[in-house]
């Protein structure tokens, strides 16, 4: 789930070559069908029962410019990555940090994102401030959803590395968690930038980040091994890039988004 923040913020695109858009493949009006999960704002998550975010427009504008038809299907995140590594999909969307171990079962896009892992606590917190005196309290707990990359920075480089450390509490959706934080079950989340400042903002002070940095997160589309799809979808990522649309959706989406409206 990123370095230097794009706008000043928290989100950064890889600097890509300059791609004109008649460059471009054309697809022939092909159906691909996306899966995703609707629930890691502000880069997709339901709105007034509408699915919404960034990686939604993002997605919108890739299709037009490569002449196909998005299908959208929604699924959990732990069955993501195994059903497009099955085939099931043709991508898969939702902050999907581009790791080694990912690519040995699916493919990726070139990062469209760089985000930095952070601490999302409550606004009245005041028992920790980093994560060294987080893991210092052992009555302090955890959100993660298993598998993801803030689970695995939670384990293994702020507390023990003991992946069944009681003092991490599973939740199926990132926005689980975050509500579990809110009404005291666990102290602290760890989410990548984008998610965090969103939350912090809409939160009226009921949310804030602490501490330092924890790493740093590229996010891809993934694609079952070997698709065709990849170069194309590459060169859309690129071309959106050089002439200022994905600069847009950040600005649209980390500077002016509100979790919930």
């Amino acid at each position: 789930m990123k370095l230097t923040a794009t706008l000043g913020l928290i989100a950064t695109l890889f600097a890509v070559p300059a791609v004109q858009a008649q460059t471009l493949p054309d697809l022939a009006g092909q159906t691909v069908v996306v899966a995703t999960e609707d629930a890691y704002p502000p880069l997709q998550f339901k709105q007034d029962g509408q699915s919404v975010g960034w990686e939604y427009d993002a997605m919108a504008e890739i299709a037009k410019r490569l002449n196909f038809t998005v299908s959208y299907e929604n699924i959990s995140w732990d069955a993501m990555i195994p059903a497009v590594s099955e085939g099931q999909f043709d991508l898969g969307m939702t902050g999907i940090t581009i790791r080694d171990d990912r690519k040995e079962v699916v493919d990726f896009s070139d990062a469209y994102m760089r985000s930095e892992m952070v601490m999302l606590v409550r606004g009245d917190e005041t028992r920790f401030t980093d994560a060294a005196s987080f893991a210092a309290n052992e009555d302090l707990l955890i959100a993660a959803q298993p598998g993801t990359t803030p689970f695995y920075v939670g384990v293994y480089e702020v507390l023990d590395g003991n992946e069944a450390n009681p003092r991490v509490k599973l939740f199926e959706t990132f926005g689980a968690g975050v509500q579990a934080l809110r009404t005291g079950d666990v102290d602290l989340v760890l989410t990548d930038g984008t998610a965090g400042n969103g939350y912090v903002a809409a939160s009226e002070g009921a949310l804030k980040i602490v501490g330092d940095k924890l790493g740093t997160e590229d996010f891809g589309f993934i694609f079952p091994k070997g698709s065709e799809l990849v170069a194309p979808i590459n060169a859309a990522i690129a071309a959106m890039q050089a002439d200022g649309t994905l600069e847009a959706l950040n600005k649209k989406w980390f500077l002016d988004f509100k979790v919930g409206g």
